[in-house]
């Protein structure tokens, strides 16, 4: 018996070394070297070389100062990522789209992105036209035109390749913070 089970016992540990060490470290050696930017995390670092976020991960901004993000189903944590898959009939989805209207009754419906999570909870894009229907929340709050805001969308608006447009949330937010004509008061 000893002889039928050492080698099902060297194969495991062979297979083991290979698809569980072997593998996930070539294939990150081979990511590290090709995508150097990607494997690190896409870190966002400021001036003081703080790390202010990822461009990859979305991360939530409170305040009506600052553009906000889709919703996240897992509230933003990297663990817990995945989507509500609330229907359209579920009274909890109506919920979020009724909270999120409140105080923008003359303004255009809220975009659907902006009620509805990605299906990782943690996409850091919106579409130009969502971040633009949060010009006149932001404006107020921060006591800009929404000239100046408008052209800040426009100047982070990115076309990809493939699919739409899109801006990403954290570098318009950071754009807030560094650009001195749109400072908080």
């Amino acid at each position: 018996m000893l002889n039928s089970i050492r080698p099902a016992i060297a194969t495991l540990a062979l297979m083991t070394l290979l698809t569980g060490v072997a593998y996930p470290l070539a294939v990150t050696g081979v990511a590290h070297l090709a995508f150097p930017d990607q494997a690190a995390g896409s870190l966002v670092r400021d001036d003081a070389g703080q790390v202010r976020g990822s461009r990859l991960v979305v991360q939530a901004f409170d305040g009506d100062q600052w553009f906000q993000p889709r919703p996240s189903a897992g509230d933003y944590a990297t663990v817990a990522s995945a989507a509500s898959n609330l229907a359209p009939s579920n009274p909890k989805l109506r919920e979020r789209i009724e909270q999120a209207s409140v105080g923008h009754t003359g303004q255009a419906p809220v975009p659907m992105q902006l009620v509805t999570t990605s299906g990782s909870g943690l996409d850091p894009h919106l579409s130009p036209e969502a971040a633009a229907w949060q010009i006149p929340r932001i404006a107020q709050a921060r006591g800009l035109p929404q000239a100046e805001l408008l052209r800040l969308v426009a100047a982070h608006t990115e076309r990809p390749l493939f699919g739409p447009a899109v801006v990403n949330v954290l570098a318009l937010n950071l754009a807030l913070v560094d650009n001195p004509s749109t400072s908080s008061p």
